[in-house]
């Protein structure tokens, strides 16, 4: 499915219990280098479960996480981070207050920061960083369709631009994978329209695998070419779009048994 058929990121039977709930139970994930990744399911079916354990935040109650082979499982979501597990968030969380290159920067510097010492001492590297920064955040933010908004307010920004520039950030941190949570979550059909094909320039030009969680199914049926879906914290089905929206099970918890298969 995926572009080299070599896993980048792999999870190994993943649990996760709440006292006695059970949020996600046995998934099973095998995300392959330059894959584009749809994750679907009806509210409550443990996406965002599935998201916090691939990034740290949430430890597994049972199950491995590897990237590149490395058992990633158990650490913070600063190590998931620094090997090259990057995400944004359904809520948006950018710093309201700082400029959007800022912002960017903020992921630069976690990779790439020159160090408290040199800082203090303001050597010549902590400017030639800084350039450095500035230089790649402007590359970033024209990358997504924002070169025009370098030194604008983040706060300001549109709400779909604000979209953007989440993601321009989780760039800048230099993923091997990149976890997008319902990325169009707010946005009306032509905004959902340009980050679909800002989505799909950023894989192809950038080499990048990436794993999409959206309830719009439009997006997700066009963009991703495999899907999986989660329901009541299990894995219901797997495959392309086409299989997807053809599959029973999908359509009765998912789809809706009314729903015509072109208009997802």
């Amino acid at each position: 499915m995926g572009e080299t058929g070599r896993p980048v990121l792999t999870a190994e039977h993943l649990t996760r219990r709440f006292g006695g709930v059970i949020a996600l139970s046995d998934y099973r994930l095998n995300l392959e280098e330059g894959e584009l990744l749809g994750l679907i399911g009806p509210n409550g079916a443990g996406k965002t479960t599935a998201f916090n354990l691939l990034t740290g935040v949430l430890p597994p109650s049972r199950g491995r996480i590897l990237l590149d082979g490395t058992d990633l499982t158990g650490h913070r979501p600063e190590r998931f981070a620094a090997v090259g597990i990057a995400r944004t968030f359904q809520n948006i969380r950018l710093f309201k207050e700082l400029t959007a290159w800022e912002n960017v920067a903020v992921g630069y510097h976690m990779r790439h920061g020159p160090g408290w010492f040199a800082t203090m001492l303001g050597l010549p590297s902590v400017r030639r960083r800084e350039r450095a920064m500035r230089d790649w955040a402007a590359e970033l933010l024209a990358a997504v369709g924002l070169g025009e908004a370098v030194d604008r307010r983040a706060g300001d920004l549109a709400y779909g631009d604000q979209r953007k520039l989440e993601i321009a950030r989780a760039l800048a941190t230099e993923p091997r994978v990149l976890l997008l949570d319902e990325p169009a979550a707010g946005m009306n059909r032509t905004e959902t329209g340009r980050l679909m094909e800002t989505i799909a320039a950023l894989h192809g030009s950038r080499d990048l695998t990436i794993v999409v969680v959206e309830h719009d199914m439009r997006l997700v049926m066009n963009l991703c070419r495999r899907i999986q879906v989660l329901n009541r914290g299990e894995l219901l089905a797997e495959g392309t779009p086409a299989e997807i929206q053809a599959n029973p099970a999908v359509i009765e918890a998912y789809l809706g048994s009314g729903r015509r298969r072109g208009d997802a």
